[in-house]
């Protein structure tokens, strides 16, 4: 997630089993190893069902490949917290199987989750070691609906990703499982709070996987790590079944290698869903899918893109806002303090790429007036703490296991509360001017102030970002996706041991428009520099065509070279 945290301590059956070896016993031979490493090494999606099609590999065969390379790198990477072999495997062979048409959207295509997203009958860690003490682990009753609904395309889960605790951290270090690293770099951060997908999926230890977002954590470690990153209009995608850091502001989409492969992924993820009342109603608004139609490598000539005056000129919105009650000038105090400034390397690589938008017939807006310091301001009083406690509660409600259904059940089984970040009790967040203003949880829907700190404030910053695109006939907005390159954990940065990189672009949650996050290049040091685009609520297909255009025309990515031996840095 992306706020300035304190850093965190760096710390089916027999039967099931024995069908996905039968089944990978009666299986054709594989190809040799350095013909299946060169045909599944940065596949995309149509690629891989060719190959199921040709019968050139069997599910099982691939699903081994991916365990493989999981069980090489993930001792000196640590994407994954948890690693389902025996499960894949069982459901590879179950797929084999089945053997011919009609298959699904995922037909036999291996994907992490994230570790705060609810896979039936596995722990949702959530990063926290919280969740993990024996005999009162958080044990998901069943999967959260994007989960389900990825498994009912065929997907193959191959684990659960690692993540800060909470998902409240620009970096991914978690206390329940350790460190991650960034697979370009092992002593850089992937950044948060998805480092652990971006590093299993760049790393091609798996195809795919999902990422959580509340201020920047799809986007951000994406940008680090030469991935698409899709933030979806919110409401289109369910975040039912995934532990909350701020219910209003998460969001759940896909990080890919590839904008085609994001593009399936999100045409399986997006729908309605009872049990997230926000999704109500989306399909109604949503552009008509298959979202591959969108993808035109011509997508970009003749468009308009503002850059944000407020991003380049570092001016910082806290995250999760800041109440009514706190006065204006604690409020930019507050804002201030979460800001950073554009780093030059960052400025130059931007500056570079929209070089690179401009010849691929593209038209870039940069003006002082094109959402200024006001409106980040402006957004700053988009104040959603006071609300998480609801969220959690909720969730627990739905996904905790029979011993704990909210947080007061936590408290009393454990005797220790919840996290702070799930239950809105941190100093920085709940305190003011000194500790004279306490902001207390409530009910979004029967909070009397909620017009104040939320409704009204949203409404009004919506609205202007809106008009600026009406104003200056733009099609989206163009930014970097950090403020900074990825960051060395191993020595001081920025005067401290750094708990980054950090973005400014949790404006984009605030508001539930859509994003996607492309590769744009790479800095010198041979690190990722990542750009994003947002735009329109619900004209996602629009963003991802534009993204598929730079992707089609830049051909930016290129995989990291993994090594199987080192350390991870402890670096307090």
């Amino acid at each position: 997630m992306s706020h300035r945290s304190n850093l965190l301590a760096f710390v089916i059956g027999l039967g099931a089993l024995t069908l996905a070896l039968a089944a990978s016993a009666a299986a054709p031979v594989p190809a040799a190893g350095s013909a299946m490493d060169r045909d599944l090494m940065e596949v995309s999606i149509p690629q891989l069902h060719h190959y199921y099609e040709q019968h050139k590999y069997t599910v099982v065969q691939v699903v081994d490949w991916y365990l493989a390379r999981i069980d090489r790198y993930n001792g000196v990477y640590r994407p994954l917290e948890q690693v389902f072999a025996a499960e894949a495997r069982a459901a590879a062979a179950r797929e084999d199987h089945e053997g011919g048409a009609p298959h699904g959207a995922l037909w036999g295509v291996p994907i992490v989750i994230k570790a705060n997203t609810s896979i039936q009958g596995k722990v949702t860690t959530n990063g926290w070691d919280g969740f993990t003490v024996a005999g009162h682990e958080l044990t998901a009753p069943r999967d959260a609906t994007i989960v389900a609904r990825l498994r009912a395309a065929g997907a193959i889960i191959l684990g659960h990703s690692n993540m800060p605790d909470f998902a409240n951290s620009d970096t991914t270090r978690s206390s329940s499982f350790g460190r991650t690293g960034n697979a370009y770099d092992v002593r850089f951060s992937p950044g948060g709070s998805s480092g652990g997908t971006v590093t299993a999926v760049t790393g091609n230890m798996a195809e795919f996987g999902n990422g959580t977002d509340t201020g920047n954590s799809i986007r951000m470690p994406a940008g680090t790590s030469a991935l698409i990153g899709v933030f979806p209009t919110r409401g289109l995608v369910s975040t039912a079944g995934i532990a909350p850091l701020d219910w209003i502001l998460d969001d759940t989409g896909p990080i890919t290698r590839n904008v085609t492969d994001a593009a399936i992924a999100l045409g399986v993820m997006a729908g309605e869903d009872p049990l997230d009342p926000v999704t109500q109603g989306s399909a109604a608004k949503a552009q008509p899918g298959p979202y591959t139609q969108y993808l035109k490598s011509d997508a970009l000539k003749g468009r308009r893109f503002g850059v944000p005056a407020f991003i380049l000129a570092g001016i910082g919105i806290a995250f999760r806002g800041t109440p009514a009650v706190v006065p204006d000038m604690a409020a930019e105090k507050h804002a201030d303090e979460e800001a950073w400034a554009l780093d030059p390397r960052t400025r130059a690589a931007f500056m570079k790429a929209l070089d690179e938008l401009r010849a691929l017939g593209a038209t870039i807006v940069m003006d002082d007036s094109v959402l200024p310091e006001g409106f980040a301001r402006r957004a700053n009083r988009i104040a959603t703490y006071s609300y998480g406690r609801e969220g959690t509660d909720l969730f627990l409600k739905n996904f905790g296991p029979a011993e704990y259904h909210s947080a007061a059940d936590y408290e009393r089984v454990m005797g220790a509360p919840l996290g702070a970040p799930m239950i809105g009790t941190e100093p920085a967040k709940a305190e003011f001017e000194s500790g004279d203003i306490k902001i207390r949880q409530r009910t979004l829907e029967t909070d009397p102030g909620a017009e104040r700190n939320y409704w009204g404030p949203r409404r009004r910053v919506l609205k202007e970002y809106l008009d600026t695109m009406e104003r200056l006939h733009l099609d989206g907005y163009l930014y970097p996706s950090s403020q900074m390159p990825p960051v060395d954990e191993t020595m001081p940065q920025y005067g401290q041991i750094t708990d980054g990189p950090h973005s400014a672009t949790s404006w984009v949650n605030m508001l539930g428009v859509p994003a996607v996050v492309v590769v744009g290049g790479f800095y010198p040091s041979g690190l990722p520099f990542g750009m994003e685009f947002s735009g329109r609520p619900f004209r996602d297909g629009d963003l991802l065509g534009f993204a598929y255009a730079w992707e089609q025309a830049t051909h930016h990515r290129h995989p990291p070279v993994l090594v199987d031996k080192g350390l991870l840095p402890d670096a307090r």
